[in-house]
């Protein structure tokens, strides 16, 4: 639903916890205007940012890409859970037709999954050689919102576990030539053995991480590598690796292994100051529009409440370059719960008013 003239909502704003009247026009926050025609849409409850999905895949499902029907059925779902603006980190499908609808969330591409030659989930990313690899890098930075997905490691069949995909002078050229196009680089990582050499490349994201080790996190922590660990998303570690014992035990031994240590390594993560940020990578396995329950089990972490919904929400926004403060200028994308989620994250599952580009959704 539309309106006309300024929109007026009032409650408390966070992340500064004051109460504050926000009123806006031309899908943007704007000042008090003086004699135009306002709306008052909204009193009482607690307004933020909207939240942020940081990894989602947008035009992708298990078989692949999907139709234009079903990318917007799942763009619909994200809205409607409060995600306002989603990190799509990797899509074989075009989905540029959904920047032209206001009702749509804002999305910022990672292009197109960068993988091993048959060491990834078939028809999900292009599947090259390591001489390849800095063209393929340099392509999908061009084609993106300034983001670049790689698969760091995945299950190598003769080894029977995760390896590596690629050599380090490879991931070196290539996040090189990613940097040098202004582009930042992201890698799925489950294990361990891929990540020595992704950080010692400048890689500046991790996906899942629940291969990361102590020696790590100093390196990651100072130059301010984040993670998104997808912690819905690792519930389903045990069917992978029941999955996989009758072919390939070792790797399902180490799948059961990174599971049940992946609290507490993402824990310390957090706990040496490794940026951490909600994503759900619905798209794959998963449904879209849980955005809520990942900002939840982020709290698992250490988190505090706050902690958690700022990394779903005005810290994931400013770590992706878009405006958070609800200022003057800034987008009027914001979301309005009945009660504090910082003292209640389970509220995050029932939003009261969402607000897209100054429309009510």
């Amino acid at each position: 639903m539309s309106e006309s003239g300024v929109l007026r909502l009032v409650g408390t704003v966070l992340p500064s916890g004051e109460q504050q009247e926000l009123h806006l026009s031309g899908g943007l926050v704007v000042d008090r205007p003086a004699t135009a025609d306002v709306t008052t849409v909204h009193t009482g409850g607690w307004i933020i940012p909207g939240l942020v999905d940081a990894h989602c895949h947008i035009g992708l499902d298990t078989h692949g890409g999907v139709d234009r029907e079903t990318a917007e059925l799942q763009a619909i779902a994200d809205r409607d859970a409060g995600a306002l603006l989603v990190r799509d980190a990797g899509s074989p499908t075009d989905t540029r037709w959904i920047d032209d609808r206001p009702d749509l969330p804002k999305i910022i591409r990672a292009g197109r999954h960068i993988a091993r030659s048959k060491r990834y989930i078939r028809n999900y990313g292009w599947e090259i050689e390591p001489e390849e690899l800095v063209a393929y890098v340099e392509q999908e930075a061009l084609r993106s919102d300034g983001w670049v997905k790689l698969v760091g490691d995945w299950i190598d069949r003769d080894a029977g576990d995760l390896t590596p995909c690629w050599p380090a002078e490879a991931l070196n050229a290539a996040i090189a030539r990613a940097h040098e196009l202004g582009a930042r680089v992201t890698a799925h990582v489950f294990g361990e053995h891929a990540l020595p050499d992704l950080l010692a490349a400048g890689i500046d994201c991790i996906e899942h991480g629940t291969g990361l080790e102590p020696d790590m996190l100093a390196q990651m922590a100072e130059h301010q590598v984040a993670v998104v660990p997808t912690l819905i998303q690792l519930e389903n570690f045990p069917e992978y690796a029941d999955q996989a014992a009758a072919k390939f035990p070792v790797y399902s031994v180490h799948m059961t292994d990174l599971y049940e240590r992946r609290l507490q390594r993402l824990a310390d993560a957090f706990e040496a100051g490794v940026p951490v940020y909600a994503g759900t990578d619905a798209g794959g396995v998963l449904g879209h529009g849980l955005i809520a329950s990942e900002i939840q089990a982020l709290t698992g972490l250490g988190m505090s409440g706050e902690q958690a919904l700022a990394a779903g929400s005005w810290a994931a926004r400013e770590w992706l370059g878009v405006p958070s403060a609800l200022q003057p200028g800034d987008p009027a994308d914001l979301v309005v719960y009945d009660e504090d989620p910082r003292a209640n994250p389970a509220v995050l599952s029932h939003p009261k008013l969402i607000v897209l580009r100054g429309r009510i959704a």
